[in-house]
């Protein structure tokens, strides 16, 4: 019988589930954008693709198969994939992988969104360090999640002023749909 290496199965998962995510944002997207939504930031979405699937990438290469799991990381990341599926569900027809704002609707505050105001964002900086952490790749973690927070840090800058431009105007709201390629 053969077995699974566990990280295999990990990325195996991440990449099913990164597809998955992928083909509900481009529906969304389309959508939103048929409801009027505007798009802000498109020009670093591109990176974010690529640091998401370069992450990908070096988990393959850089993680031997045979590598020691850590259980109780395995399990934070489980709750990790809890938290993107709440907000997932929490923004519905309005979540995606890019930031839109949509004119004339309410901003979300229900869900995790009652928290803090880029879920996401925190989730998917957690997975980044996370998930290598579960096979003890310490290097990955850290300059994986140093590439993340640079990007992080000039979305969520974009996405601040364009729900700042939106909610300055007294009879306007807005959305953002968050997600690295997931907020």
């Amino acid at each position: 019988m053969t077995v699974i290496s566990p990280l295999y199965a990990v990325v195996g998962f991440l990449v099913a589930q990164r597809l998955a995510e992928l083909v509900l944002a481009r529906r969304n997207h389309r959508a939103l954008l048929a409801r009027g939504a505007i798009e802000v930031g498109e020009r670093h979405y591109f990176i974010f693709v690529s640091l998401h699937a370069g992450w990908l990438l070096a988990l393959l290469v850089t993680i031997d198969a045979r590598a020691a799991v850590s259980i109780p990381l395995l399990a934070f990341f489980g709750l990790l994939q809890c938290g993107r599926l709440w907000v997932i569900v929490t923004l519905g027809t309005r979540w995606t992988t890019r930031v839109m704002v949509l004119p004339g609707a309410t901003r979300i505050r229900s869900g995790p969104y009652r928290f803090v105001n880029h879920p996401n964002y925190l989730i998917v900086c957690g997975e980044i360090a996370v998930v290598p952490l579960i096979f003890g790749a310490w290097t990955l973690a850290l300059v994986a999640s140093a590439l993340n927070l640079l990007l992080i840090r000039m979305r969520i800058t974009v996405e601040n002023k364009a729900l700042m431009e939106v909610y300055d105007q007294p009879s306007a709201t807005s959305s953002v749909g968050p997600r690295p390629a997931s907020d």
